[in-house]
C-alpha cells in the first residue's frame, strides 16, 4: 500500500543513507518507490542519438510521453532534427500501429526541407505491450525509402530493471548503422561516450602519437565520417554502460573490443595504459613524470581546499568510489558519496573505504526519502557533481558529467583545477539544474 510522504525535512534517513561500514556491495539500498531529483545534467537518449551528424530522430509514442524528449531537443537547439508520430487510442483498438509508423514516416520525409542520411526510430513501451511487428515496419521502410537508412531505437522505461537499460541500449544502437568493412590495423575507435575523450589524455596521446587514426562519434562532423568507424580494428570502451556496444560490434563487424575502465588509482591507470600499448603493439611508457604531475596537482588543490567537506555523486564520474579513495589518500575531507549502485570494478575501492573511513556516508539518490532531505549545509561545502550540489544546496561545485571526457593522470590534473575553481567561485546551482542536458546550446546561452 502506498503511503504519502508529507513535505518536511526528514531527520530519519534510514534506508536512504548508510555508513560505509554497514553498506553492502554493489547495491547498498533496496529497490523501492523511486524519486527523481531535479538535477538532470546527465544526457538522455535524445542527446546521445543527436551525436551522429546528419541524422533525424523520430519518436513514436503517446503524446503524454513526448514532453521530456521535446524539451531536450529544444534545449539543444535541435528541434529541426526531431519529429514525432503520435500513437492514439484508436490505433491501439484498430491494430494499425505498423501502418501508422510507415505512413507517418512518409509524411515526415515529405515535409522535411532536407533528406536525412539516416533516421533513428524510437518506439515506446506501447509497442512492446501490444506486440507491434517492428521487423515488418523496418522492412517496409527500407523498401520504400532506399536512400535513407533506418535503425531501431527505444524509449522504454519499463525495461529499466531488466535486461539492458535504456542508456546501455542507446549506446549500443548508436553504432548499429555501421557497416562491415575491411579493417584498418592503423585505425582505432573510442566508443560509448557522450563526450569526446580529452586530447590531452594519455589514452588519446598513445593512440595518435603512434600513428593510429582515432575516431569517436563526438568527434565526427559528417555522416560519412561516422561510417568510417566501421574500419577500426579496435574499439575501446571505458564506460561500463558501453561494454555491450563493444560486444555488439565485435560480433557484428569483427572489431576487437578492449575495455579500459576509467579509474583514479595510479596503479590501475598505469595498468590500463600498459594494456592499451600491448594491444596496439607499441612500447610501454614510463609514467613517472605523469604521476608526479598528478601528485603536485593534488597537493596544490589540498592547499586551497583544506579540510572543507567534499561530497561526490555518480553523475560527475563513472567511478565515485575510486575518486573518493584518491582524494582521501591525499588528505581531502570526503564525507559522502551519492550512488545507488556501484560498478563491479569499484569493489576494491569500496572495501578500502569501508576499512579506512567506515563512517563515510553513502546516500541513495532515487530513494523517496531523498525528496525531503535537508538540502542545506551550515558550512561551506565542495560538491563534485550536480546531484551532490542539489542535495547539499552548495553553489561551490564541479559541474561535469561522465568524467568530463578526462582520463588518466591528465584527467586527475584537470579535475584538481576544476575543484580549485569551484571552491573559489560560486555557481548559481538553482538556475543551472533547471537544464536537463549539460552542454546544451541553450544551457550555455542562458548561463552566460
Amino acid at each position: 500500500m502506498l503511503k504519502r510522504v508529507e513535505k518536511q525535512n526528514l531527520k530519519d534517513l534510514k534506508d536512504a543513507c548508510i555508513l560505509a561500514k554497514d553498506a553492502k556491495f554493489p547495491s547498498p539500498f533496496d529497490s523501492k518507490l523511486e524519486f527523481s531529483c531535479s538535477a538532470r545534467g546527465p544526457w538522455n537518449i535524445v542527446h546521445t542519438g543527436m551525436l551522429i551528424p546528419q541524422v533525424h530522430e523520430v519518436y513514436v509514442c503517446a503524446q503524454s510521453c513526448l514532453r521530456g524528449v521535446v524539451l531536450t531537443a529544444a534545449e539543444m537547439n535541435a528541434i529541426d532534427r526531431f519529429s514525432n508520430i503520435i500513437v492514439r487510442e484508436n490505433n491501439i483498438l484498430e491494430g494499425d500501429t505498423e501502418d501508422l509508423i510507415v505512413e507517418g514516416m512518409g509524411d515526415i520525409l515529405e515535409k522535411l526541407p532536407y533528406t536525412p542520411r539516416a533516421i533513428l526510430v524510437y518506439t515506446s513501451c506501447i509497442h512492446h505491450f501490444i506486440g507491434c511487428d517492428l521487423n515488418l515496419v523496418y522492412k517496409r521502410l527500407r523498401e520504400k525509402y532506399p536512400n535513407v537508412e533506418f535503425t531501431d531505437c527505444y524509449m522504454n522505461p519499463i525495461m529499466r530493471k531488466s535486461g539492458l537499460t535504456p542508456d546501455q541500449l542507446m549506446r549500443r544502437q548508436l553504432y548499429s548503422l555501421l557497416d562491415k568493412q575491411d579493417l584498418d590495423l592503423k585505425s582505432v575507435n573510442i566508443i560509448g561516450n557522450n563526450l569526446k575523450t580529452d586530447d590531452d589524455s594519455e589514452l588519446v596521446k598513445i593512440i595518435k602519437e603512434n600513428g593510429f587514426t582515432l575516431r569517436e562519434v563526438p568527434r565526427t562532423k559528417t555522416y560519412d565520417e561516422y561510417k568510417e568507424m566501421g574500419k577500426g580494428f579496435l574499439n575501446i570502451t571505458y564506460n561500463p554502460a558501453a561494454i555491450e556496444a563493444g560486444r555488439y560490434l565485435e560480433k557484428k563487424l569483427g572489431q576487437k573490443h578492449l575495455y579500459l575502465p576509467l579509474s583514479y588509482g595510479f596503479d590501475e591507470i598505469e595498468k590500463t595504459l600498459d594494456t592499451l600499448c600491448e594491444n596496439l603493439g607499441v612500447e610501454k611508457i614510463d609514467f613517472s613524470s605523469n604521476k608526479q604531475q598528478a601528485l603536485d596537482a593534488l597537493k596544490k588543490a589540498k592547499e586551497v581546499i583544506g579540510d572543507t567537506h567534499i561530497e561526490i555523486d555518480y553523475t560527475l564520474t563513472l567511478r565515485p568510489a575510486s575518486l573518493a579513495r584518491l582524494l582521501l589518500e591525499n588528505g581531502f575531507n570526503v564525507v559522502a558519496i551519492y550512488e545507488d549502485c556501484f560498478a563491479g570494478e569499484e569493489e576494491e575501492d569500496f572495501k578500502w573505504i569501508q576499512e579506512n573511513y567506515p563512517n563515510l556516508k553513502i546516500y541513495a539518490t532515487v530513494h523517496v526519502k531523498m525528496r525531503f532531505v535537508n538540502r542545506k549545509r551550515d558550512e561551506k561545502l565542495l560538491a563534485l557533481g550536480q546531484k551532490a550540489a542539489y542535495f547539499t544546496g552548495s553553489n561551490n561545485f564541479v559541474n561535469i558529467i561522465e568524467g568530463g571526457g578526462m582520463y588518466g593522470f591528465s584527467g586527475i590534473i584537470k579535475l584538481c583545477d576544476l575543484m580549485i575553481d569551484a571552491f573559489l567561485n560560486e555557481k548559481d546551482m538553482k538556475k543551472l539544474i533547471q537544464f536537463k542536458g549539460l552542454g546544451c546550446e541553450n544551457y550555455e546561452t542562458n548561463c552566460k
